[in-house]
């Protein structure tokens, strides 16, 4: 059995905090100024798009107020990187500032993730998709179950879970979800349809009409049965096979088909009983003897 790794003290000490709290933890530590040209961004930051709308009005208040709240960096490679505090390291750098104030810390590999990852939470500022690859990083590389990571989040498993699912959509629907054109609630009624096809095609339907997530969850079941049981398309049978079926009909009295099976040509005489099977085999016999 694998070693369970643990959340670490980081995670635990600052979940159910407000944001404030977060960085109230490091008012007793020494802030200081570090070149913004000397820090860079986690490659591990949960949040991989931010809205540039409200960068540059968090710049713009940085402009006429300074920076009022110090960048969490830790010392990397020459360097330092983020811990937390990036939408502040980009507005900065909008702003043309040369020189940021800091919180240095020591912090683990694990602790910036978890940090960054509390950071935005509680900010709201993940997309559903950033929520999950985030929840799914923690998980794979700390061993925990979904359970353990709710107790930590102050979650129920099933929202854990019901977040992680979203990543089982298809690429499509997951762009749809990132661009805002679809909320986390469509994308769960969504992957209550069996199929990427039907996926695929009741999202696309969803963002064309502008549907609700009820509506969407009433269309669900439409799109697996469509996905599901679509008839194989069949090739028309030749006009000659349509003719000969005719000539049959009319020579035997009978209901006849000619048609193509797997492969296989058939000629199908339809009887009702056995006098009438009597009928036609006298029909048919009898018809030979006389061209004999």
């Amino acid at each position: 059995m694998a070693k369970r790794g643990g959340l670490g003290r980081g995670l635990g000490a600052l979940l159910g905090e407000t944001a404030g709290e977060v960085h109230d933890q490091y008012q007793d530590s020494a802030i200081t100024e570090l070149p913004l040209a000397s820090i860079q961004p986690n490659p591990n930051q949960p949040r991989k798009r931010f809205d540039q709308e409200e960068l540059q009005s968090l710049a713009d208040s940085i402009r006429q107020n300074g920076l009022l709240q110090p960048i969490v960096v830790r010392p990397r490679s020459g360097g330092y990187q983020i811990v937390a505090g990036e939408r502040r390291w980009q507005a900065a750098g909008i702003v043309g500032m040369e020189r940021v104030p800091v919180v240095i810390r020591e912090v683990s590999d694990d602790e910036v993730l978890q940090l960054a990852l509390i950071e935005n939470l509680q900010r709201e500022d993940l997309d559903p998709l950033e929520e999950a690859a985030a929840y799914a990083t923690l998980i794979n590389q700390h061993h925990i179950s979904q359970t353990e990571l709710a107790n930590v989040l102050c979650k129920s498993r099933s929202a854990i879970s019901n977040t992680l699912r979203l990543l089982d959509l298809p690429q499509e629907v997951q762009d749809f979800v990132r661009d805002g054109k679809l909320s986390a609630g469509h994308a769960r009624a969504i992957l209550a349809v069996s199929g990427e096809e039907g996926r695929c095609a009741l999202a696309r339907k969803v963002v064309d009409e502008g549907l609700s997530v009820r509506q969407t969850e009433i269309l669900g079941p439409l799109f697996s049965v469509k996905s599901q049981n679509v008839p194989a398309q069949r090739t028309p049978a030749p006009q000659s096979y349509k003719s000969a079926a005719r000539r049959l009909r009319d020579s035997l009295s009978a209901k006849v088909s000619v048609k193509t099976v797997r492969g296989k040509h058939k000629i199908e005489i339809e009887f009702g009983d056995e006098q009438e099977l009597d009928r036609l085999v006298e029909r048919i016999l009898g018809g030979t003897d006389e061209r004999s």
